[in-house]
């Protein structure tokens, strides 16, 4: 067995306290004796619920030897709040202990750079391993393994019930629900996410009419995993963003059954492919849908990116994005986004809420009108670090993590606010920002209901209906930054060093060309005086430009690793992906060298 480091595990603390563990709190000596993984998250990111959604197999496969710790570590200062922490686990099944740790004290004493990152403890207190990104569930897995035949030969492995404690279940008619879809008959489809249902309300907004679905996990003929958006189809029927299937489904009102017609249920990794048959094509965590210009649209926010499923010939692919996680407009194919979450047909635009840049962005027809020549244009918001509430001219606006936006009838757009529990409208004709209610709770969406507007109020678990104000609310201005700190670094040139060990067992497969990927580049671009582009190594040196100051260095890293078994011929491969935006300032006394862990230790 291949010697390890011995680095002893920090105290996990965190002002928020504990949750999951019945009032209890937890230290690494009460866990002495079972592997501890810390996941540390935040709920706003969704690559942090897809390992939310990898560990759960192996949460329960060895529930009597591994203790899972959630720590989480907030971006936004709507995540700081306790509640919102509370709500947060309950919404996304989280089924282990998690430490709320608002001032990202432990986040600090891990050195932890990016959300998800995991990190191993073995059962005597010492770090073994630590990942960042998703994809690391075979190989935390194959960690597991060989920690609990070591500790187990050596009697310091301790086997037992964790100290897991369920919440109560509390009983409402809605949890959590996401977006909601006016039907023909004035009734409402809405869905039910933390109970993988939809629910029809009646005209009230608030009487059940029945229940879609079984409520249980599953992409079979009735039920759903976490589903998020809705759209209503030409034909009356109303089309299904399964969001943790990764698969898009059209449910028939009429009939009661349901189809899926885009997505394989299993998830997007780089290099699978990018449009074909729907249903050949893997999805990742689709979050909104809308009909517009003879398709349905898709916020793929797992991937960054807006898709399009063309019903006529049954394909999907990719409209706009490139996957990597920023804001940058231009041409559909060019644009970054970060984790779409919103999407509105008006016309001839497509809204978009991009809930991790704070934005409301849209998408039209290039000028020169050619057949797929899209662009991707901003109204409000300004980078994936700056937000607030802050009403007035759209350029120096701030919202906080919008995830819905709707299409009002006067040609403006009203934006579910979501981390600042408020609606808010831009009215593209004046360039305004305002506030058109606060005191929601979560808003997620928002549906017109002839002079009304309905919004989901997903932490208060309904809809409430509005009445479309003619004057604004007047909002105190708050702008924020994130919590994290920035990383102090040299002048010249940096070394970055992304760091990847393939896991026990397996090998960087190099037969069909180079297994790694590395994409850097800059906010604002300047930063960077060279370095920036794609390669395949995972070091690289950057000439930071003189004079610079501050910025963001966005770094993109993914390697494939493939089991090491020279008499097989086509070995299981698993892919390793993480993008980091890291804050940096420039200082004569900062590092000359950057580490970033994609998987292992940073021996430096």
């Amino acid at each position: 067995m291949a010697s390890r480091a011995r680095v002893r595990a920090p105290e996990l603390i965190g002002k928020g306290g504990w949750l999951n563990t019945g009032g209890n709190d937890l230290t690494l000596t009460d866990l002495r004796g079972r592997i501890v993984i810390l996941d540390f998250w935040t709920f706003c990111c969704v690559n942090c619920l897809h390992v939310l959604d990898e560990l759960r197999e192996l949460e329960e496969r060895h529930r009597d030897s591994v203790v899972i710790i959630g720590v989480h570590s907030p971006k936004f200062v709507h995540e700081a709040d306790h509640q919102a922490v509370v709500d947060a686990v309950e919404r996304y099944g989280v089924e282990h202990p998690v430490l709320d740790d608002p001032e990202l004290a432990t986040w600090k004493q891990y050195a932890v750079r990016a959300w998800p990152t995991l990190v191993v403890i073995d059962p005597e207190g010492y770090v073994v391993a630590q990942h960042a990104g998703e994809g690391h569930a075979h190989a935390i897995d194959a960690l597991v393994e060989e920690l609990i035949a070591e500790h187990g030969a050596k009697g310091t492995l301790r086997r037992g019930d964790g100290p897991y404690v369920p919440p109560e279940p509390v009983a409402t008619d809605l949890r959590f629900p996401g977006k909601a879809v006016r039907l023909p008959g004035g009734t409402f489809l809405v869905s039910d996410t933390t109970r993988h249902q939809l629910v029809e309300l009646a005209a009230d907004g608030e009487e059940v009419l029945r229940r879609i679905g079984s409520g249980e996990r599953g992409l079979g003929p009735d039920s759903f995993n976490e589903p998020q958006g809705l759209a209503l189809l030409p034909d009356g029927t109303v089309a299904v963003a399964d969001t943790v299937n990764h698969a898009v489904r059209v449910f028939d009102p009429a009939t009661g059954t349901l189809e899926t017609v885009a997505g394989t249920g299993k998830q997007w990794w780089q290099g699978s492919p990018t449009a074909g048959p729907a249903r050949e094509v893997d999805l990742s965590s689709p979050w909104d849908l809308a009909w517009w210009q003879d398709r349905l649209w898709i916020a793929m926010a797992g991937v960054h990116q807006i898709w399009a499923y063309d019903p006529a010939d049954g394909t999907v692919a990719v409209a706009a994005g490139t996957t990597n996680e920023g804001l940058v407009d231009g041409p559909a194919a060019e644009a970054w986004f970060a984790q779409p979450s919103g999407l509105a047909a008006a016309g001839d635009r497509l809204w978009i809420a991009d809930s991790e840049t704070s934005a409301v962005r849209w998408i039209e027809r290039a000028a020169d009108d050619a057949a797929d020549g899209y662009v991707v244009r901003t109204a409000v918001g300004t980078g994936l670090f700056d937000f607030g509430h802050r009403d007035g001219a759209a350029e120096q606006a701030l919202l906080q993590h919008p995830l819905g936006v709707t299409a009002l009838p006067d040609g403006s757009v009203a934006v579910a606010d979501t981390y600042n529990h408020a609606l808010r409208r831009y009215d593209p004709a004046s360039g305004e920002v305002t506030t058109l209610a606060t005191d929601l709770r979560e808003p997620s969406a928002a549906v017109l209901a002839d002079d009304d507007i309905v919004v989901v109020e997903s932490a208060r678990h309904r809809l409430t209906r509005l009445r479309l104000p003619e004057e604004a609310v007047r909002v105190e201005s708050v702008a924020h930054r994130t919590q994290r700190a920035a990383t102090d670094i040299a002048p010249g040139t940096l070394r970055l060093d992304v760091v990847f060990q393939a896991p026990a067992g397996q090998k960087l497969d190099t037969r069909y060309g180079p297994s790694t990927r590395l994409l850097v580049s800059a906010t604002p671009p300047e930063l960077l005086a060279d370095g920036a582009g794609a390669g395949t190594d995972l070091a690289r040196d950057l000439v930071l430009a003189d004079g610079a100051s501050e910025g963001v260095l966005h770094v993109s890293a993914m390697a494939a690793s493939c089991d090491d078994a020279p008499d097989v011929e086509y070995p299981a491969c698993h892919v390793h992906q993480q993008d980091w935006g890291v804050p940096v300032r420039i200082t004569r006394d900062g590092a000359a060298r950057l580490g970033l862990v994609l998987a292992g230790l940073d021996a430096e």
